[in-house]
């Protein structure tokens, strides 16, 4: 059966369906389908433990953030398959998120998140601990003989680092994957989807990422630390540093590891070597604050 087939017949649409392939995604396959009544946003994808993905997790966290008032909701789901409500709207790039007045949108948005879906969220909930995934993706680059595992003693100490340099964490449910493609804006607000990597962490990581995904520059991530915080100080840059240099990290390895296990049709060689350069430039600036 093939994922139209599948698609098709699902219990939820209303007379003749129209399915089209949606891009963009890395660790699953999407699909737009319109039926007589309603268009919707079809994911296929099942666990990939290697990327310590649940989609159970991914269930209950779009659930609650639809609850929460920053995803669209959820209009269907079996194993393998969530269906989402489709928002007409803009797929953000870096360039967009660059913009000042919509870096403070996303800002604004990501905070909601953080502070407002653990209200929503049921059932068993997952820690994202960056340093862990990093640990953990390195086990597998070892199974699995990559070519990049010269590299790892050396990225691996320098984690360490990191680690002891955020020090102490506040708590919050972060996204954990804000990359410029997982913000749409409809022409009026902005909405946040895609929730495969969902779960409590240091809102460090979060705004750290954002960082590094969208290559803000020095004044943007100082004007987003004091947006999101309500302040600026000493104690907050060097920890927000080392968490930006993680982020940057963990998607590296991520991107190694999907380069032995991953079947879509992807380039992710270079994104390797993007996320890498990208990295090593965030180590420098935390070792230099």
């Amino acid at each position: 059966m093939t994922p139209q087939d599948r698609i098709g017949a699902l219990p939820i649409w209303a007379g003749k369906v129209r399915i089209d392939p949606l891009g963009g995604g890395i660790t699953n396959v999407n699909f737009v389908v319109q039926d007589a009544v309603k268009k919707a946003v079809v994911r296929i994808g099942t666990d990939i433990p290697l990327h310590l993905i649940l989609r159970a997790n991914e269930l209950a966290a779009s659930r609650a953030a639809h609850s929460a008032g920053v995803s669209p909701a959820v209009l269907y789901h079996e194993p393998g398959v969530l269906v989402i409500e489709f928002i007409e709207g803009k797929t953000l790039t870096a360039a967009d998120v660059r913009q000042e007045a919509m870096l403070d949108q996303v800002v604004a948005l990501v905070k909601k998140a953080h502070q407002t879906i653990p209200l929503y969220l049921r059932g068993p909930a997952q820690i994202f601990w960056p340093f862990h995934v990093i640990r953990d993706y390195s086990a597998t680059l070892d199974k699995g003989r990559s070519p990049h595992m010269a590299r790892m003693p050396s990225l691996l100490e320098q984690a360490l680092t990191l680690e002891s340099a955020v020090g102490p964490i506040d708590l919050i449910y972060g996204h954990n994957d804000l990359l410029p493609a997982n913000f749409l804006h409809d022409g009026t607000r902005l909405w946040l989807i895609d929730w495969d990597y969902a779960g409590f962490n240091s809102p460090l990581f979060d705004l750290g990422g954002l960082a590094a995904n969208n290559d803000l520059n020095v004044e943007q991530e100082a004007h987003v630390l004091k947006q999101y915080f309500g302040r600026m100080d000493a104690t907050i840059w060097p920890r927000y540093r080392a968490m930006k240099a993680a982020a940057a990290l963990r998607e590296t390895l991520w991107s190694m590891v999907s380069e032995l296990h991953s079947e879509l049709a992807f380039d992710f060689a270079t994104y390797t070597q993007t996320n890498l350069a990208t990295y090593e430039t965030a180590f420098v600036a935390f070792q230099n604050s």
